[in-house]
């Protein structure tokens, strides 16, 4: 998917491994835009990963393309006291999901489009089905499907794209503090439900706590 950006960048490659994202980011504002090739092999299977299990694969990698399109025109404002452009790259992404369900709702419900303003949360009921289910998951998305969205975007964030609640709180543009918050919150209330599923099935806690 990196060949969008035009020119033969395996030299600069195989040279850029020590590089961080915030150097190879600078560098191809500097006249080498070749080098943003390099941010994009790192990230594009995560990045990938994050829009399909929202939007479904086919989605993904039309948006896919898009976030980097827009990552590259607005490369020169990107903060290099980042060194990882990842928390930056799902931002992005993010926004262009928030901009997809809201294109959706409107071409499904006509009616609805005057009131439709923005889409800050994943469509859960359409997540969910992305979601490999599995006998150990079916305790599990219940209580993800009753969390706060904010709740759950940070959980996800943290759970599924592996960032830290930093990372988490860079993407959804909020404090640090108020992420790790959410956070706390959000497993307290998956241990508290999947606590009360094993209260209710003696059977699954016995065999749980004999292994």
């Amino acid at each position: 998917m990196a060949l969008w950006l035009a020119g033969d960048a395996s030299g600069l490659l195989m040279a850029s491994g020590a590089d961080s994202d915030a150097d190879l980011i600078e560098r191809s504002v500097r006249g080498q835009p070749e080098a943003f090739v390099a941010v994009i092999e790192r990230h594009e299977v995560a990045v990938h990963g994050y829009l399909a299990r929202r939007a479904g694969r086919q989605a993904a990698d039309d948006l896919l393309a898009e976030v980097w399109a827009r990552a590259f025109a607005g490369r020169a404002g990107y903060r290099v006291c980042h060194a990882d452009a990842g928390p930056w790259l799902y931002g992005i992404a993010r926004n262009l999901l928030a901009s997809y369900w809201q294109a959706t709702v409107r071409a499904g419900m006509p009616e609805l489009a005057c009131a439709v303003t923005y889409l800050s949360d994943d469509p859960w009921d359409d997540v969910i089905d992305r979601i490999d289910s599995a006998a150990s998951s079916r305790a599990l998305l219940p209580a993800l499907r009753a969390l706060p969205p904010a709740e759950r975007d940070v959980l996800l964030l943290v759970a599924w794209e592996q960032l830290t609640p930093a990372e988490a709180a860079t993407v959804l543009g909020i404090p640090p503090g108020t992420a790790r918050s959410r956070l706390h919150r959000a497993r307290v209330a998956l241990r508290l439900a999947l606590a009360g599923t094993h209260a209710g099935n003696p059977g699954r806690a016995d065999d749980h706590a004999s292994s």
